[in-house]
């Protein structure tokens, strides 16, 4: 059933389907009314719910605002399998901390609910990069193509990277990142038939190292014991309206901010972009960390010589964090 809402009497009632986006007549008062599917209504209600539990938490008096969970209750969550970070309370002090600075800020809930498998198999991806590359780019390559299958030859492979890259294939269908696996030992190769879900494409595009970059960052702060806020896929806007989305988003003991933002491809053409969100941010360039796939060492401490920006690659993230917190 579809949904009308009087805006003369606020009657809110159902109304059949093959009236969808005509007018009719309130039952109550007769005032022409329009007639929105069920879903739209919904979202719309939900849309406004956040929003208001939003302003709750930024209007909360500071001594009694929503403060980063204490470092006893993080070290009883399993960081790699929980919901308990994928809620506006947990986000609280990262709202309050942009409105400081007016900036409108919308995070995604489900960007740090880790109870699927995007973080081990992200973090699997950043533990052997070398090896695995080559794996993430046949696949996403066919992706591109509109391929349903991608083969991964194993020649001229040692036989510790074939079994690692074997072992990792195996892993992509046992958790759902491919819909089949085929080891052909014959021809040597592997091959895998692809899933075409949205998620799964936009992860083999990029996003796994956001998955990692979060999944360190947590992993960190509870070994150190620290309290935390964490956002991924923060989308923010700027008082002039230019919109920007951090990658990957730590609030530290409520008052240290670490932005992350993660490149898996070309990052270049965006580093003036990123310098002057960090500046409009108030941010030291310690604490702007630019994390790229495969990035050299020392091309990582060049750039951060050239810029004030911290660079890093998915191995030295964690050193970079070790800096600041």
């Amino acid at each position: 059933m579809a949904i009308i809402r009087c805006n003369k009497c606020a009657l809110l009632a159902e109304h059949p389907d093959d009236f969808v986006g005509k007018n009719v007549a309130c039952p109550k008062c007769g005032t022409p009314t329009p007639v929105y599917p069920a879903l739209f209504f919904i979202e719309k209600l939900l849309d406004k719910y956040f929003a208001a539990q939003r302003e709750v938490i930024r209007l909360t008096p500071a001594t009694a605002t929503a403060a980063p969970a204490p470092a006893s209750e993080i070290a009883g969550i399993d960081l790699g399998n929980t919901d308990s970070l994928a809620n506006e309370l947990q986000h609280g002090p990262i709202y309050d901390w942009f409105h400081k600075k007016q900036i409108k800020v919308q995070a995604n809930m489900r960007g740090v609910d880790t109870s699927g498998f995007f973080d081990e198999i992200a973090e699997a991806i950043g533990a052997n990069l070398p090896v695995l590359k080559e794996v993430l780019e046949r696949i996403r390559w066919s992706q591109q193509k509109e391929h349903a299958s991608a083969t991964i030859s194993l020649e001229r492979k040692s036989p510790e990277d074939a079994k690692a890259i074997s072992t990792f294939c195996q892993q992509l269908y046992d958790f759902s990142f491919v819909a089949k696996c085929f080891h052909n030992k014959q021809e040597n190769n592997v091959r895998l038939i692809l899933q075409s879900a949205p998620t799964i494409r936009n992860f083999f595009n990029g996003e796994w190292l956001e998955w990692h970059a979060l999944m360190t960052s947590l992993r960190h702060a509870k070994e150190r014991g620290r309290r935390f806020s964490c956002a991924r896929g923060l989308n923010l806007t700027l008082a002039n309206g230019d919109p920007y989305e951090i990658d990957v988003f730590m609030l530290i003991d409520g008052s240290i901010p670490v932005c992350i933002e993660c490149k898996s491809g070309e990052f270049r053409q965006n580093i003036d972009r990123y310098l002057a969100l960090k500046k409009r941010l108030g941010l030291e360039g310690r604490q702007f960390v630019m994390c790229i796939a495969g990035l050299g060492d020392d091309n990582a401490k060049a750039f951060s010589a050239m810029y004030d920006l911290s660079f890093a690659n998915e191995r030295t993230l964690a050193d970079k964090l070790n800096r600041l917190f």
